[in-house]
């Protein structure tokens, strides 16, 4: 079974628009261009504050626990409903959870196995 992985990183906007050139250059070039799914932050201030501790809590019991709905969720967390809904669509807007339709419910997944931390120095 072959693990997928996101990865979460520190990237500077210059950096990420270097990137996003020598991507396009590459594309123009006619050169396959290898996809790499990933969330990146301008600094780790801000990585800091979208990842909380409550926040990767979610991440985990979605991933190990499998809630059929939010409101699941939030009672396996003990955390109120409102909150956990604002932190997953919150996670889900930066790309860290994906959200299904089961019975008539929303369900969050984890579509990864692992997440790589990448801190440019």
């Amino acid at each position: 079974m072959k693990v997928k992985r996101i990865k979460i990183g520190v990237r500077t906007l210059k950096d990420s628009l270097d990137n996003f050139v020598r991507t396009a250059e590459a594309v123009q070039r006619g050169e396959k261009v290898k996809v790499q799914k990933g969330v990146y932050f301008e600094n780790f201030e801000a990585m800091r504050k979208a990842l909380t501790p409550k926040r990767l809590e979610l991440i985990h019991t979605i991933k190990t626990l499998h809630p059929t709905s939010i409101n699941e969720l939030a009672r396996m967390c003990k955390r109120d409903i409102k909150n956990v809904s604002t932190d997953v669509l919150f996670l889900e807007s930066i790309g860290l959870i994906d959200r299904t339709a089961k019975n008539n419910k929303t369900a969050p997944i984890i579509p990864y196995d692992r997440i790589s931390l990448e801190i440019a120095v």
